[in-house]
């Protein structure tokens, strides 16, 4: 069996999603990453309510963690991942697992990220809409319609596609998107238009924040968010990970790298089943196995073992 190792963003966040964890040996993690950061993080997964994880930073962190967490309680089972990926943020997630980013600085690099892109959300306001049953060319062709304020920032699977970009200029992406037989634009409930040219200001500080930092060789290729495309490299990350902030998401094509890296499954560490839904969608053949809770492990055990 060969497995890729992917990790979800943010969205999946949910109030007490850590508590499982708090008396496995795996939630050192979590001390771990407070006395690197100098801050208390364990209430971000424990009793952080809906508003706190309503806001980018602490919704940022509280995913990172509870992936942190469970890919440590696996990680010495699964010998040889094929490949890691992580999905917006999980990208980041991905990056600390697979040895390229230390735990201190990704931590670190995650908060800051988070920090940056709502500054700049906050300084050039935005939205983002979600396209269903659009394909990613009707949503390039929608964005025509308001070139210099509309693009595509989520390529997530087939059917599912998301647009950013300012107010009036995802109304009219949207607008256009209809014309040409969308059947639903759904607005998204988020604070920016992220993923997008408005992020520039982010990218810029996000720069300087990894400037100093030292990247590792992974321990597998991981694959990257805005080209679909795995790398083996450490360094060049410090370039990907500005870029990510203001490129679309081609979650799709990541999804579809993985069957070609030789990946039998796919093994999503961390709360929730965001991947496995968009998996199904995009690459039906490749079954996906979750891992949310310490619960999950004797069935991860079970699938190792056969």
């Amino acid at each position: 069996m060969a497995i890729a190792i992917v990790f979800p963003g943010q969205g999946t966040q949910q109030p007490g999603m850590g508590e499982p964890w708090r008396d496995h040996p795996a939630w050192r993690v979590v001390d771990d990453a407070e006395a690197a950061f100098g801050e208390p993080l364990a209430h971000l997964v424990l009793s952080a309510g809906p508003d706190d994880l309503a806001r980018t930073r602490e919704a940022q962190l509280a995913v990172l963690l509870t992936s942190l967490v469970a890919w440590e309680a696996v990680r010495d089972r699964i010998a040889a991942p094929v490949a890691f990926a992580g999905h917006s943020l999980g990208q980041v997630t991905a990056l600390i697992a697979a040895g390229v980013l230390p735990l201190e600085a990704g931590v670190r690099f995650a908060a800051r990220r988070a920090e940056l892109t709502q500054a700049a959300a906050d300084a050039h306001p935005g939205r983002m809409v979600a396209l269903l049953g659009a394909t990613v060319e009707q949503a390039e062709q929608a964005c025509t319609a308001a070139p210099d304020g509309c693009w595509v920032a989520n390529d997530n699977a087939p059917g599912q596609v998301v647009i950013a970009g300012t107010p009036d200029g995802v109304e009219a992406g949207a607008t256009r998107a209809k014309e040409l037989g969308v059947k639903r634009a759904t607005p998204l409930n988020v604070g920016g238009a992220f993923h997008t040219p408005l992020m520039d200001d982010a990218a810029a500080g996000l720069a300087a924040e990894l400037a100093d930092v030292a990247f590792g060789s992974p321990l597998a290729p991981v694959v990257s968010n805005h080209d679909g495309q795995p790398y083996d490299d450490g360094d060049g990350w410090r370039t990907r990970l500005v870029d990510h902030v203001r490129v679309p998401v081609r979650w799709r094509t990541t999804l579809e790298t993985m069957p070609t890296l030789g990946a039998t499954t796919l093994l999503e560490v961390g709360h929730g089943s965001m991947i496995a839904g968009l998996a199904k969608r995009t690459v039906p053949d490749l079954p996906v196995t979750g891992l949310a809770t310490p619960a999950d492990l004797d069935a991860l055990d079970a699938l190792l073992e056969a």
